[in-house]
C-alpha cells in the first residue's frame, strides 16, 4: 500500500486549506486513515481518522471544529479540510492506513511522505 500526501503550503492564519491523501496499492476500502502532524522538535501527534466506510470520524481536541475529514473510496482519497488556521497548526502533515482507528501512530501500517503546512500570524 502507497500513500500519497499533498496539499500542504503557506497559508495566513484564518485561512484555509485542504490536504488529500491518495491510497494506491490494495484494497482502500478496507482500511480506516488517519491524518496526524509533526512539528519541529515535538512528537508526531494525531489530528483525525476515519473508518473505512467513512461512517465514523475522530478528532483531537485542538482541530475539533475547525477541520474536517472525509473520504472518496472510488478515487482512493482521504481528505483534511483545514479552516480557521492557527499557527500551532504549522507542522509536517502525513497521513496513514490501517485495521483500527487509532489515535496512536503504531498502530498504523502505512504512511504518506508528509506535507508542510505553514501558518503564517
Amino acid at each position: 500500500v502507497q500513500l500519497q500526501a499533498s496539499g500542504g503550503g503557506l497559508v495566513q492564519a484564518g485561512g484555509s486549506l485542504r490536504l488529500s491523501c491518495v491510497v494506491s496499492g490494495r484494497t482502500f476500502s478496507g482500511y480506516h486513515v488517519g491524518w496526524f502532524r509533526q512539528a519541529p522538535g515535538k512528537e508526531r501527534e494525531f489530528v483525525a481518522v476515519i473508518s473505512w466506510s467513512g461512517g465514523s470520524t475522530y478528532y483531537a481536541d485542538s482541530v475539533k471544529g475547525r477541520f474536517t475529514i472525509s473520504r472518496d473510496n472510488a478515487k482512493n482519497t482521504v481528505y483534511l479540510q483545514m479552516n480557521s488556521l492557527k499557527p500551532e497548526d504549522t507542522a509536517v502533515y502525513y497521513c496513514a492506513a490501517g485495521p483500527s482507528r487509532s489515535v496512536y501512530p503504531v498502530a498504523y501500517d502505512y504512511w504518506g511522505q508528509g506535507t508542510l503546512v505553514t501558518v503564517s500570524s
